[in-house]
């Protein structure tokens, strides 16, 4: 496995895991957790920070407040400390505790609420409490990360070009299905650049995004208790749901060979293995998944056994123990595909021409 190494002009957005040989199929992993914030959510914050100043609505007495599982409160609040606003986070118990204890270093003020709304879960009981805060006082300012039209146009700006431009032959992009922001900004953008690309969207059991029942789901990031007002699936191709549980052993399995990465990750790297199983569909085939964070926010859940066992059973590692992964290695895309169409990924290497996101 080569170290990973970088030049000075090194952009996050040509950083990606090579799992083709592991799992059998073309997949790169696009690495957003090692943005300066820690996941990929830092993009959507800061173009709605940015626009809500363009448009006048942040003054300096302004308080941000916003509803988060986790990363995107992290984002903010980076931004927040650094353009002097205060900020309010509204989170849940399935916020992680490091995710918290960030948030409350930067300055941030974290409001959890303990009680599910009896019809959104506690997205909904979130977002109630966010309105009454507001009600409060006018200095308090939603961003809404769920409506706000800035959070896609985030990815419609920048992660799906910088995709485009590693993989100019690509043929499949996974994006899970939180907000939606991440998945309908790289939808748009290849509709109408690239709309030969299969875009297939990953989502979890218990999530309401698509139309299936509402379920406990206990890893933060991906999944709703309320459809999400950005979402529109006339641009979206297919549609995977994934166990808690899968997404659990995947993520073991993938720290097992060397990579920790958030729940979320697994959750789309084990829906991208899911719908890749079909032979038909593995044949040549150049495909990309979207990774949002990386795993040390999760070391007290997702790769803590007793939390993992209390909740999904004490076998629910035991298939990452019997299926082993064979190797794994990590690229920087070169702008030059192979035969197979996929960049080369036998050396490291970072364009220097490419501006930074």
């Amino acid at each position: 496995m080569p170290v990973i190494s970088a030049p000075q002009e090194f952009n996050q957005d040509d950083l990606y895991v090579d799992l083709g040989v592991t799992l059998g199929i073309p997949l790169f992993l696009k690495c957003e957790g090692f943005n300066f914030t820690g996941s990929i959510k830092q993009k959507a914050a800061m173009e709605m920070v940015e626009a809500a100043e363009r448009d006048g609505v942040l003054a300096p007495d302004s308080i941000l407040v916003e509803s988060s599982s986790g990363n995107l409160g992290i984002a903010l609040s980076v931004i927040a400390a650094n353009k002097g606003y205060r900020f309010v986070c509204i989170t849940d118990p399935r916020c992680t505790l490091a995710a918290q204890r960030i948030m409350s270093v930067l300055g941030t003020t974290v409001h959890t609420v303990t009680e599910p709304d009896r019809d959104g879960g506690f997205l909904a009981a979130r977002i109630n409490h966010v309105r009454a805060l507001c009600a409060t006082d006018h200095r308090y300012v939603w961003l809404n990360q769920y409506a706000n039209a800035a959070n896609w146009r985030a990815h419609y700006r920048h992660t799906a070009p910088a995709v485009d431009r590693g993989f100019p032959q690509l043929d499949v992009l996974f994006v899970g299905a939180g907000t939606t922001g991440t998945l309908m900004g790289c939808a748009r953008w290849f509709r109408e650049h690239r709309p030969h690309v299969r875009i297939v969207a990953v989502d979890s059991v218990g999530s309401v995004t698509f139309g299936h029942p509402s379920g406990l789901r206990m890893i933060p990031g991906l999944g709703s208790g309320v459809r999400p007002p950005l979402l529109d699936e006339e641009f979206i191709d297919d549609v995977v749901i994934v166990p808690e549980a899968e997404t659990v052993r995947t993520c073991h399995q993938l720290a097992a060979a060397g990579f920790v990465f958030g729940g979320s990750t697994g959750t789309v790297v084990s829906g991208a293995r899911q719908w890749l199983e079909g032979a038909a569909r593995r044949t040549r085939l150049t495909c990309v998944a979207i990774s949002p964070d990386l795993g040390e926010r999760y070391l007290d859940t997702i790769y803590q056994t007793k939390w993992v066992e209390g909740l999904y059973g004490e076998d629910v590692l035991d298939t990452h123990f019997a299926r082993g992964l064979r190797s794994t290695r990590t690229t920087v895309a070169s702008d030059q595909p192979n035969s197979a169409g996929m960049p080369d990924s036998s050396r490291i290497t970072v364009p220097g021409a490419r501006g930074g996101q």
